[in-house]
C-alpha cells in the first residue's frame, strides 16, 4: 500500500482532518497530480480557519508548473489569511515567493 493509499484510508474515518488532507495534497503534488493536489489545498482553505500552509504549497506548486498568475492569486490570498491569523512567518515566506514572481506591487 502506497503512502497516498494509507492517507486515503485514514481520511475515510476522518475526512476533515487537516493534517491528513495536507499530507494527501503533498503526495499528489509529489506524484505530479496537480489537479488533485489543488483540490485538496482548496478543501483545506475552505475550512474554518483556513489552513495557511495550503496557500503556500499551492502557490509554490503552481509557480513550479509555470502557472505564475494562478500562483500569485494563491499567494496573495494566503498572505492576507496569514496576517489575519497572526502568522507573520507564513506571510513572510509567501511574500518572498511572490517577489520572486515579480508581482509584489500589483
Amino acid at each position: 500500500m502506497s503512502r497516498r493509499e494509507q492517507i486515503e484510508a485514514l481520511l475515510a474515518d476522518e475526512p476533515n482532518d487537516s493534517f491528513l488532507l495536507y499530507g494527501l495534497a503533498m503526495e499528489y503534488r509529489k506524484e505530479g497530480a496537480h489537479a488533485e493536489a489543488l483540490a485538496r489545498f482548496d478543501q483545506l482553505i475552505q475550512q474554518t480557519p483556513p489552513y495557511v500552509p495550503a496557500y503556500f504549497m499551492a502557490g509554490q506548486m503552481l509557480a513550479e508548473a509555470g502557472r505564475a498568475n494562478e500562483s500569485r492569486t494563491w499567494l496573495r490570498d494566503g498572505i492576507e489569511e496569514a496576517q489575519r491569523q497572526g502568522n507573520a512567518h507564513a506571510a513572510g515566506e509567501m511574500s518572498e515567493l511572490l517577489m520572486t514572481l515579480g508581482q509584489m506591487g500589483e
